[in-house]
């Protein structure tokens, strides 16, 4: 018997995890919502258990008897029924679009028309793990910059609610006389914030962030309009590093959706139209819009990708020239990973930026206020001396 390859061990152990019983697993009904992190767990043990040769219906069993009581749990519980009783696994999955959208359903009919399901769910797994890795990427380098912010804003805020009232004081007790300008102004803000006078403590601190709750609210509705949606998309492609980040995004979940669909045979138009409804820019989805259009009057895909102005002349170029020789899916998921290489960069450069920005703010702005604070000091010291 010849020995096994590294590969295969990989192989037999992930496939023995996957069909060990379930030990102590008790629960309550989840939230129906199922996250990412789950349903990619769930596609690459599928796809496991298929590649080793087990019924869909086994595997699916096998799948439920490890997941925890919950809303997921019983998705592919209900999916297991309804192919038991003889519907094709996409029309079972169809049956549930908040847990499995159109590109999960239509790449699993794809897989289940060709006799190629393994390798599919296998594409599937890898594309989902790809967004999910990109996606947490983006997240956890914004962390830092945020954490940053927000405990420089308390430190400021600290300071002006707690610090800058007593300095107040002492300078009413040793009759300071007039204040300068600036020690006037850092009073005036304090005063607000704590809100002396007002219907209650630290009016001014609660206006504010009535202020900002109102104002996230007003954006959040005039983004839920079409012009407003189509202003936002296009203003968070022309901003400065925000611009290129989004930009770079965006297309690298284009290609990686448009090329994994197109690999795993879901014809051209259908393709587009499965990217175009999970696009959530409405400058590209206008832009596949005009793509799809043109495939359907016999033009290439090229042009109109070139006019939306979100892709490169080098992107665009590569597109033409792979369409021609019918290569196009291979070229678009080596767009994805370059581009997903790309967002790194541009996360990096984004937050290498913020660093020294957000501490010289903190530095400017905690300098004004000590200099306001001591400014009066030393006026007195001053005319202490030269008395």
């Amino acid at each position: 018997m010849p020995p096994k390859t590294s590969a295969q061990a990989r192989k037999e152990a992930a496939l023995a995890e996957i069909t060990q019983k379930p030990r102590g697993r008790r629960g309550l009904l989840g939230g129906k919502r199922v996250s990412d992190k789950a349903l990619t767990m769930f596609t690459s043990q599928l796809a496991i258990l298929q590649d080793a040769g087990l019924p869909i219906v086994r595997c699916m069993k096998i799948l439920e008897g490890q997941m925890k009581p919950g809303f997921f749990k019983w998705v592919v519980g209900s999916v297991t029924e309804d192919v038991e009783s003889g519907s094709a696994l996409s029309d079972a999955l169809a049956k549930h679009p908040g847990v499995f959208d159109d590109l999960y359903v239509n790449m699993v009919r794809a897989g289940e028309a060709g006799g190629v399901l393994d390798t599919i769910l296998a594409r599937l797994s890898e594309f989902k793990e790809k967004a999910q890795r990109l996606r947490k990427r983006v997240i956890s380098a914004s962390i830092y910059p945020i954490v940053v912010l927000c405990v420089a804003t308390m430190i400021l805020l600290g300071i002006m609610v707690f610090v800058v009232p007593r300095f107040e004081q002492v300078f009413k007790d040793i009759s300071a006389g007039e204040l300068p300008a600036l020690t006037q102004t850092m009073q005036k803000v304090s005063t607000f914030l704590v809100g002396k006078g007002g219907l209650f403590p630290f009016c001014g601190l609660a206006y504010i962030i009535i202020f900002i709750l109102l104002m996230v609210v007003v954006l959040k509705l005039v983004k839920l309009t079409a012009g407003g949606k189509r202003f936002f998309d296009r203003t968070k492609l022309v901003l400065p590093l925000i611009g290129t980040l989004t930009r770079k995004t965006i297309v690298a979940r284009f290609a990686r959706t448009f090329g994994t669909l197109i690999q795993s045979g879901v014809p051209i138009l259908e393709a587009l139209n499965i990217v175009r409804d999970s696009i959530g820019n409405v400058v590209l989805r206008d832009a596949v819009t005009r793509v799809h259009d043109a495939i359907r009057e016999g033009e290439n895909i090229a042009e109109p990708l070139g006019e939306s102005g979100i892709f490169d002349d080098i992107v665009v170029n590569m597109i033409d020239v792979c369409e021609e020789t019918g290569e196009l899916d291979k070229m678009l998921l080596k767009v994805a990973d370059t581009y997903d290489e790309e967002v790194d960069l541009a996360v990096a450069s984004l937050v290498s930026v913020l660093e020294p920005a957000l501490i010289v703010f903190m530095g400017v702005a905690v300098g004004l206020i000590v200099i306001s604070l001591f400014l009066p000091l030393l006026k007195i010291v001053e005319s202490i001396g030269t008395g």
